[in-house]
């Protein structure tokens, strides 16, 4: 069996939030999963198992008053970080840079740890 190469299973996972398409996560995460969000502070929420990462992450593909943008990928074996900027609100200001260290396992992402340059708080749809 081949697997999908990591740089594959990155480009996919992040077409998911700029296509607004949770379908294409299906496939690239893994059903031990493990995903950090950046909030709260200092360790952020955690999220383990399949599902829940795609419950989590197809929340924020759905919702339509956020938008996340990758600004660069590095992939380094099984390792791949993300920089990005998620823009939460219709303002200028309403945004915030982080990046997210990801990694993945035959194919699928089993680890993504996410961190952002806040000084607060920043609402997600996975608040409500």
């Amino acid at each position: 069996m081949s697997f999908a190469s990591t740089a594959d299973v990155i480009d996919r996972f992040n077409r998911a939030f700029v296509e607004r398409d949770r379908d294409l996560l299906t496939d690239v995460v893994g059903e031990d999963c493990v995903m950090e969000s950046v909030q709260p502070a200092p360790t952020g929420e955690r999220v383990v198992g399949r599902q829940a990462c795609l419950d989590w992450w197809g929340a924020l593909v759905d919702d339509r008053t956020s938008r996340f943008e990758p600004q660069e990928v590095i992939v380094a074996g099984d390792r791949a970080t993300i920089q990005w900027h998620y823009h939460y609100g219709p303002g200028p200001s309403d945004w915030v840079s982080g990046v997210n260290v990801m990694r993945v396992r035959d194919g699928q992402i089993v680890e993504a740890l996410g961190y952002s340059k806040t000084a607060g708080e920043v609402p997600l749809a996975t608040d409500n």
